[in-house]
């Protein structure tokens, strides 16, 4: 057995290493890449990725693993190796279903619609990206068919996510969801003064928001030695290794929050990837459990700690003193109150914890109608406005800030939105399980001490990498399952307090 588990590992480790190449080439491409090199680089990384999937599908894995199986029934359950093997096991009956020619379109496809997204967005003009996206979605409809579904085409996408996920679920719990949300934003609509938060795009050096930001990084936990930021057009993490995971976004001077809580939505990401065990590396369970899973470290560092109130208390003073100027006459309390106001917005990934999963739900209806066919790619500018009005009570003034406002949909990123609400739901129990068992941990955050909660997620999450399913992780960390409770109950309390 030891000899074919360790024949396993070395192919495992060939696809993990061309697939943390063609990272490597995407990152390049959406930092650093001319816009005249995309041809070129979409014929790349389409030879990486279809290099990677033919090494993996290839009859010698499938054969190792065939071999494996009986052995891997003495394995204890929860061993690296029993895991290992399990989820191989099921990335490899996915994989199989999938021409590597298919692998290398979808690749070029990508990487062409990447560049004609930020030419489109750019303009504000959805047709410059209309034909790319018509593509993704044929795409996407025949990866979903080579995948199998029994109920929705959405599932097939979904599950590539959300391991086991089902696009019914998805649709209970935001039917349980939704009115939840919109009574609360009605309560906070009705109740509460106007809040002002202009104050937010005054002048703020680039230099001395980098420097600030930086050190909050740095305290949170995240390694620059193993990382490092650049700009980019929408913010992403990415890792290569476990020893370099990147993350991106831009600084803006008129915009304090952009960079700071898009800064720390991404940390929240990285911390994640540079906390998986060494154990791990270089193979299917050197990443996270699930994009929700992943989803709930960079929403967890960004809102539960990133907008507190105790984080606040330690933080203000700093960026008070960064910036007398834009800030001089503003007070702790106001600000706690800008940070976090309730607002309908045009961005997802500015707007407040009480309407931002109402963008998520928006979305997810976008493409289950793409996937269905009940919807076309041409009316998804008028629809993206018709459903902003209805469920946030304003219309985009151009497509810029509407349809194109996020990079996924250029990337085939069809089936994720879902994850960042399931990442929410989840954010919020693991932080109540955190809580439990470190009752001072309020305290620490207001003396800006991180590490006992950092200390938390790395044993509880981070470490274990895929090796557990999110289901797992939840039960194993919080001793539930998925349960929208705790994100209300979070919720309900901090906005009525404020």
């Amino acid at each position: 057995m030891e000899e074919q588990l360790q024949q396993l590992r070395v192919r495992l480790a060939q696809v993990d290493d061309l697939e943390r190449a063609a990272a490597v080439l995407d990152w390049d491409q959406q930092t650093y890449m001319p816009p005249a090199a995309d041809a070129a680089r979409a014929r790349q990384l389409g030879t990486l990725h279809r290099l990677a999937h033919e090494i993996f599908v290839a009859e010698e894995t499938g054969r190792l693993l065939a071999d494996l199986q009986t052995a891997a029934a003495d394995l204890p359950a929860d061993s690296d190796e029993a895991r290992l093997l399990q989820v191989t096991q099921r990335d490899y009956a996915l994989a199989v279903k999938i021409p590597a020619s298919f692998v290398a379109e979808m690749a070029e496809a990508t990487a062409l619609g990447h560049n004609a997204w930020v030419r489109a967005k750019s303009a504000a003009d959805f047709k410059l990206f209309e034909a790319n996206l018509e593509r993704m979605v044929a795409l996407a409809r025949q990866r979903a068919d080579y995948l199998g579904f029994d109920e929705h085409p959405y599932d097939a996408l979904l599950d590539v996510y959300e391991p086991g996920m089902k696009t019914s679920q998805v649709t209970a719990i935001f039917g349980d969801l939704r009115p939840q949300i919109t009574n609360l934003l009605r309560a906070i609509m009705a109740s509460r003064t106007p809040v002002d938060d202009s104050v937010l795009h005054r002048h703020y050096d680039v230099e001395r928001q980098r420097t600030l930001v930086y050190d909050l990084m740095r305290r949170f936990g995240y390694d620059f030695t193993r990382g490092r930021h650049d700009a980019a057009p929408h913010p992403f993490c990415t890792s290569f290794s476990m020893d370099d995971v990147r993350i991106t976004s831009r600084i803006v001077e008129d915009n304090l929050a952009y960079f700071l809580f898009s800064a720390l939505h991404e940390t929240g990401h990285a911390l994640y990837e540079q906390g998986v065990s060494p154990a791990l590396g270089r193979s299917p369970l050197g990443q996270g459990a699930s994009l929700g899973v992943h989803e709930s470290q960079s929403r967890l560092w960004e809102n539960l700690v990133g907008r507190s109130r105790p984080f606040w208390n330690f933080f203000y003073p700093q960026v008070q003193a960064a910036f007398p100027d834009a800030l001089g006459d503003v007070s702790l309390d106001a600000f706690y109150r800008i940070v976090n106001r309730v607002q309908p917005s045009f961005i997802r990934i500015e707007a407040d914890e009480v309407t931002y999963n109402l963008h998520i739900m928006l979305r997810f209806e976008l493409e289950t109608g793409l996937l269905n066919g009940s919807l076309r790619v041409a009316d998804l500018p008028a629809l993206w406005n018709e459903r902003m009005e209805a469920y946030l009570g304003i219309t985009p003034p151009n497509d810029a800030v509407g349809v194109l406002q996020d990079v996924h949909w250029s990337q085939a990123l069809i089936g994720y939105f879902p994850t960042y609400t399931l990442g929410n739901l989840m954010a919020a129990a693991f932080f109540d399980a955190a809580q439990r068992q470190f009752p001072g941990l309020v305290n620490d955050i207001e003396a800006g001490d991180f590490s006992h909660l950092l200390g938390w997620l790395r044993s509880h999450i981070h470490v274990h990498g895929r090796k557990f399913t999110a289901n797992e992780l939840l039960q194993r960390a919080t001793g539930a399952a998925l349960d929208a409770g705790p994100f209300m109950r979070y919720l309900t309390n901090k906005f009525t307090n404020l």
